[in-house]
């Protein structure tokens, strides 16, 4: 009988084809977490026609899914600690799908607002276990892009939100566009709920779940005896001690870890205000009532640019981060961000310079995402695996504080200033950002070993 440390097992292991499978599995509900959750900021243009309304009228509409992302971001990082990642992610997919299919039928305004409240709390647990679920599946070298790479499914599920919007609302309107965006993840659930195994560090500290874990263990290319016993040597619990006391919500301020987590929340909400001023206003700022005669089509496809961009964006900054570590490419992608939103402030949208403006929108999206993105890659990195799941939950709560001031704030910089100010909310958000970044002490390090897209063929 041997003792076999999990934890030191995946971080210093192989980067098997199953383990590409794992993470394709994953970001698969990220994408549908990026396509929900843009349902709404795309729809808005047709409903303020069809109800007749202004589009500070949807600001409490807009500011309850993030409200509710915000709840399901705290509630679901403790559910992914305490009853396995896995479980809660895939929760998480099937509640934001049913809200979504039930937001086709509405027909006012109040009960718009609640539904996109109790799907944001789905919307919210699914993040921070798809972080930490992913960091848990990988080897150390691996971590920062397999996280990045999973993440950078939102603002894919952006791009494809758009093009699904500019494709569906003209012709079939914007209820099709619910019905569709809430079929999907029901769909998807039920088949990541056979691919998708519980994360082998969770599976460590249960042992009534050991027979899982050495399955796993070998699927990934370990070789595992029937009778070996496990720990998580980078944990403070382990089936093995089980005297151990659980990790806490508390350990986050512990002297240790203060700077990182303050610097964390900092960086959390104000990068998710900047681009949530983005998500929820660029199609109403362009093309709805009192916008900037932009047509709905082209708002629609503004926004996917915007969360275009970030794709591309997030995984060079993924690459970058294993060359250089987190805290030069982190602060680097934040500065050009305020560089790029002040060129918009200068020349800010307009329709007959349609190029330009979808460029600047794309550059834009792809820094401000970019830094998102790699933020949480960063959060799974500071924390340890007893409290990582609380660590990004609480972090992507805060961040979802932010989230929800978005649209009024974003709302306020319009009418005081116009599409100028609009622009340099980006500008001053982001510059506060990289004042955050500064204050995280336990930065990723540039990667030493070998390249992240080495494979081992073994399964």
């Amino acid at each position: 009988m041997n003792t076999v440390d999990v934890g030191r097992a995946l971080d210093e292991g192989r980067w098997t084809n199953y383990q590409i499978l794992l993470i394709v599995g994953t970001a698969l509900t990220i994408i549908l977490d990026g396509v929900d959750n843009q349902l709404l900021p795309n729809a808005v243009p047709a409903l303020m026609n069809e109800w007749g309304l202004e589009r500070a009228a949807f600001a409490n509409a807009l500011a309850a899914g993030p409200f509710g992302m915000m709840v399901g971001g705290i509630v679901g990082g403790l559910l992914g600690d305490r009853i396995g990642r896995r479980t809660s992610l895939l929760t998480s997919a099937i509640a934001f799908g049913i809200i979504t299919l039930v937001i086709a039928y509405v027909t006012d305004l109040k009960s718009l607002m609640y539904l996109r409240l109790v799907a944001g709390i789905g919307l919210g647990g699914a993040m921070p276990n798809a972080a930490a679920l992913v960091s848990e599946y990988v080897p150390r070298r691996i971590r920062p892009i397999a996280v990045t790479s999973t993440i950078v499914c939102i603002p894919l599920g952006g791009f494809i939100a758009g093009q699904l919007a500019a494709a569906v609302i003209g012709p079939y309107g914007w209820r099709r566009l619910f019905i569709v965006g809430g079929i999907i993840p029901l769909v998807m659930a039920a088949v990541l709920f056979v691919l998708l195994p519980e994360s082998p560090r969770f599976l460590a500290v249960h042992r009534e779940r050991w027979n899982e874990l050495r399955h796993l263990l070998r699927r990934m290319g370990h070789s595992v005896a029937d009778d070996d016993v496990f720990v998580d040597a980078t944990a403070s619990v382990s089936a093995a001690a089980p005297g151990h006391a659980k990790g806490t919500f508390f350990d986050l301020f512990r002297p240790a870890y203060l700077p990182d987590t303050l610097g964390l929340f900092g960086a959390f909400f104000f990068c998710l205000m900047a681009n949530y001023i983005g998500f929820q206003l660029i199609p109403a700022v362009l093309s709805g009532k009192g916008g900037l005669g932009f047509t709905q089509p082209q708002g629609s496809q503004a926004l996917s640019l915007f969360n275009f961009g970030g794709v591309g964006g997030a995984i060079v900054g993924a690459l970058v981060i294993q060359r250089f570590g987190s805290r030069v490419t982190m602060l680097g992608m934040s500065a050009l961000a305020v560089v790029s939103a002040l060129v918009m402030t200068a020349y800010p949208p307009r329709p007959d310079a349609v190029p330009f403006a979808m460029t600047m929108f794309t550059i834009t999206g792809g820094l401000l995402n970019a830094v998102q993105t790699t933020m949480f890659a960063l959060a799974a990195h500071v924390y340890p695996i007893e409290i990582r799941g609380r660590g990004v939950g609480t972090s992507m709560a805060v961040g979802r504080v932010g989230n929800v001031l978005a649209v009024y704030a974003g709302n306020m910089a319009i009418r005081l200033g116009g599409a100028p100010a609009y622009c340099a909310s980006w500008a001053v958000t982001m510059a506060l950002v990289l004042v955050s970044l500064a204050v995280v002490r336990r930065h990723i390090p540039r990667s030493t070993v070998e390249p992240a897209f080495a494979v081992s063929a073994e399964h």
